[in-house]
């Protein structure tokens, strides 16, 4: 009997373990490649696990409910007699790895042939094989199937990513600058920084300290929910292993608000979804990602690890009170139509509990919008592994000095107030202020 080990997926950076919401199937059942097993509920999302093989549940070790560690096998399939005609599947022991060999089709067809220690579904082959990826490139795109797996979803949302020709073969992981690069003679130093791959700095969750509040009249005690508890440990990390510093400056959007109010109507019958400021802003920080490198950054040890992709993390409120932050990917390819309707698309997906793990995974950068309840600025605290994080502050009219030919005057204006924390150990203040200058430049000179 060939027998495959169904694992709890990791979905997403710092996810150690997931709940079993629900089983699709049960012990005696045949299932095929791609259908879904089980539910699974993390902290960051909820999704549906498919099963990488075919063949016959043999054995279901959770239940409904059960939370169990990344890693841990939940279930087993019997994969004998269920091999698919256009492939032939190995399972190994030692490695439970899959390996699989593509029967080479007629015609102009281009052949791909799985390597080694890949797996690769039929419908996955033929959909590359349709559109004309080759071996290397087929190899090089990120699954986020189990174990890696590449599934129907990866293909498809990457042959469609290629024909808006928003990417194409993905770039490999770059390597660190050594100390002898001219590269290095940057505001970063010789100090550390960090990559979307690389697994964020663990450290033990906060000690848990006890008033005995239980025992003070008038006092009633509730346990943090699971999601609060997995903030309340990462933000604590993150202030333990990052020496936070904030700038603060105060930014004239005053040519950005009448912009937005002159095109927002059109704007809404055309993409329809609403014309707010967070395209522009997303769109002033992957600028200044792009010009300014060192902040796009990690740190592992003392390695600074340089990030070839600007992913821009946009911090959501949810209905329960907690918190998400879905990623806009590659936004610095995206253009500000591109930009708002990703940002309006992410944020109902968050709200309506229906991210996916790729939704939220491979952040490099952060912006958080104190603005939303009116409040003035804040210092807000760094999303690891990333090194830096933009605080939007609430747009507000004042009087202001403004500098015309016949001289001084004082007129109203619209001013809101920008914070960027920082990582001191890889971001210095020439760097940080440089950074945070940039992005209020190019909105006080927004033209649209």
């Amino acid at each position: 009997m060939s027998r495959f080990e169904i694992k709890m997926p990791k979905l997403g950076e710092s996810i150690t373990e997931g709940t079993i919401v629900s089983w699709s199937v049960k012990v005696g059942d045949i299932i095929q490649e791609d259908d879904v097993l089980f539910e699974v509920n993390t902290a960051k999302v909820s999704a549906e696990i498919p099963s990488p093989v075919a063949g016959k549940v043999v054995e279901i070790l959770f239940k409904e409910g059960d939370t169990v560690a990344v890693g841990t096998v939940v279930a087993v399939v019997d994969m004998g007699g269920e091999e698919d005609d256009s492939s032939q599947e190995n399972v190994s022991d030692s490695h439970e790895k899959v390996f699989a060999e593509s029967e080479i089709q007629k015609g102009n067809q281009e052949s791909i042939e799985t390597k080694e220690e890949r797996w690769y579904s039929p419908v996955v082959i033929q959909l590359a094989r349709e559109a004309k990826i080759p071996k290397e490139e087929l190899d090089s795109i990120q699954g986020t199937g189990y174990e890696g797996r590449l599934s129907k979803k990866d293909i498809k949302d990457y042959i469609d990513r290629k024909k808006r020709g928003l990417s194409g073969t993905p770039e490999p992981a770059p390597s660190v600058p050594s100390a002898s690069s001219p590269k290095t003679a940057s505001p970063v130093g010789s100090a550390p920084a960090v990559s979307a791959s690389v697994a964020p700095v663990t450290t033990a969750p906060a000690a848990v300290v006890s008033f005995a509040a239980s025992n003070i009249p008038g006092v009633e005690v509730k346990e943090m929910d699971r999601v609060r508890r997995i903030i309340a440990d990462h933000m604590v990390m993150s202030k333990k292993v990052s020496p936070h510093v904030t700038n603060v400056v105060e930014v004239d959007v005053t040519k950005l608000v009448r912009w937005r109010e002159k095109n927002k109507d059109a704007f809404f019958r055309r993409e329809g979804v609403k014309l707010t400021y967070m395209p522009v802003i997303t769109e002033a920080v992957a600028k200044a990602l792009s010009t300014y490198p060192q902040v796009n950054v990690s740190v592992d040890g003392y390695n600074i690890l340089f990030k070839k992709h600007i992913n821009v993390g946009i911090a959501v409120s949810l209905n329960d009170g907690n918190l998400i932050v879905p990623v806009v990917h590659d936004a610095d390819h995206l253009n500000l139509n591109g930009l708002a309707v990703a940002i309006d698309s992410l944020a109902i997906k968050a709200r309506d509990n229906k991210l996916m793990p790729e939704d939220i995974d491979g952040g490099t950068f952060t912006i958080t919008n104190f603005g939303t309840f009116k409040s003035l600025f804040g210092t807000p605290i760094i999303n690891q592994p990333q090194v830096a994080i933009l605080g939007v502050g609430y747009i507000e009219k004042k009087p202001a000095v403004i500098e015309t030919p016949e001289g001084d005057t004082i007129a109203i204006r619209h001013k809101m107030y920008l914070s960027l924390s920082y990582d001191h150990r890889v971001v210095d203040g020439m760097l940080g202020g440089n950074f945070l200058h940039f992005i209020a430049d190019y909105l006080e000179n927004w033209e649209g």
